[in-house]
């Protein structure tokens, strides 16, 4: 493995962490609505479980998957139902104002977690773009790199993220506008959980 492999991997995670998804949709949300202790949580959560797939498509699961399909059709259900079980949530509370203990840090943390751990296509992707990148026998050494350097580069984007979204200018605009943004992200999430539900 070379640096230069290193980079094309990061840029590809990269593109993946920005395009919109229920990571990135609930990660602004939460910033939004909660702070940016809770968003900067929600992030460490997401980047976690993130950096785990990519552990385990490195260890071969995606393998798995392939041998008892059905596992991986559960792991999908499970995840499109809690996107929509977010989504109800979300209409649900977009009239309600927002308060500071709305969702406290460790709940953030436990809800990225629980997002990116019912999303098995995190796996497909990341064994997709090893396969592509990286040369076909790496050390374990060489394997943890990449492991740490994928979590890495998910706390420093959703850090940056909970920051930027957290200034008092974005957050005004939130609050005056809560309703229609929280609705849209319900609109959205529930799409893209019906989308995995029906998927293949």
């Amino acid at each position: 493995m070379t640096i230069e492999h290193l980079i094309a991997f990061n840029i590809a995670l990269f593109a993946a962490i920005a395009s919109p998804g229920p990571a990135l949709l609930v990660a602004i949300q939460t910033t939004l609505s909660s702070g940016r202790s809770a968003g900067i949580a929600m992030g460490c959560g997401l980047g976690l479980m993130a950096a785990v797939w990519t552990m385990l498509a490195l260890l071969g699961l995606e393998a798995i998957f392939q041998v008892v399909p059905w596992a991986y059709a559960v792991a999908r259900i499970v995840g499109a139902l809690y996107l929509l079980y977010i989504a109800w949530g979300l209409w649900q509370g977009a009239r309600r104002k927002v308060k500071s203990t709305l969702k406290p840090a460790r709940h953030a943390f436990r809800q990225g977690m629980l997002i990116n751990m019912t999303n098995p296509k995190s796996v497909l992707f990341a064994a997709a773009v090893l396969i592509v990148i990286f040369p076909a026998e790496m050390t374990l050494f060489e394997n943890a790199l990449v492991v740490l350097n994928h979590l890495v580069i998910e706390l420093v984007f959703y850090t940056a993220l909970a920051v930027g979204m957290s200034t008092d200018a974005v957050s005004r605009m939130y609050l005056k506008a809560k309703v229609y943004i929280d609705r849209v992200a319900a609109v959205v999430l529930g799409a893209l959980g019906i989308r995995l539900l029906v998927g293949r």
